[in-house]
């Protein structure tokens, strides 16, 4: 197996080593260290391997990782943006707003159903499915009982 050369600052083996000591981290980030760690002593690749349960790719990437931003970025994960909001805050209240008002005539309460036609109705929202409001509503009752 080819091993994997990675040599490190002094300063860079100081902030490894408090970073595996204290502090609260992520089990992939201490990993990460005691990769780098690992590879900066010139430990064989299958001895990290059978030690810390980790794939040959992830002593790879974490090399690569090191080499391509440096130590911060080798431990760390990235940002990940998720799926956007499809309905921003103001069409949350407006529908919150809408479910607080009173019911239609000839309703003696809110129903989904009314809800959605009535939402669809107001300018600003457009289309919204019964499920999307089912789920906004929910949302909002579960953070008003936290309170």
């Amino acid at each position: 197996m080819r091993q994997t050369e990675l040599r490190l600052t002094d300063e860079e083996r100081q902030l490894i080593e408090s970073f595996r000591a204290k502090g609260l981290h992520h089990a992939r980030e201490v990993n990460r260290a005691h990769i780098l760690a690992a590879l900066d002593r010139a430990i064989p690749e299958s001895q990290i391997i059978k030690v810390l349960g980790v794939g040959r790719t992830a002593i790879w990437r974490t090399r690569a990782a090191y080499l391509q931003g440096g130590l911060e970025y080798a431990l760390h994960d990235e940002a990940r943006p998720g799926k956007p909001r499809q309905y921003d805050a103001d069409v949350e209240a407006q529908i919150t707003a809408l479910a607080c008002s009173a019911p239609p005539e000839g309703a003696k309460r809110w129903t989904l159903g009314l809800l959605e036609q009535a939402a669809q109705a107001q300018a600003g929202i457009g289309p919204i499915s019964r499920e999307t409001i089912r789920r906004l509503l929910k949302k909002t009752a579960s953070n008003r009982g936290a309170s």
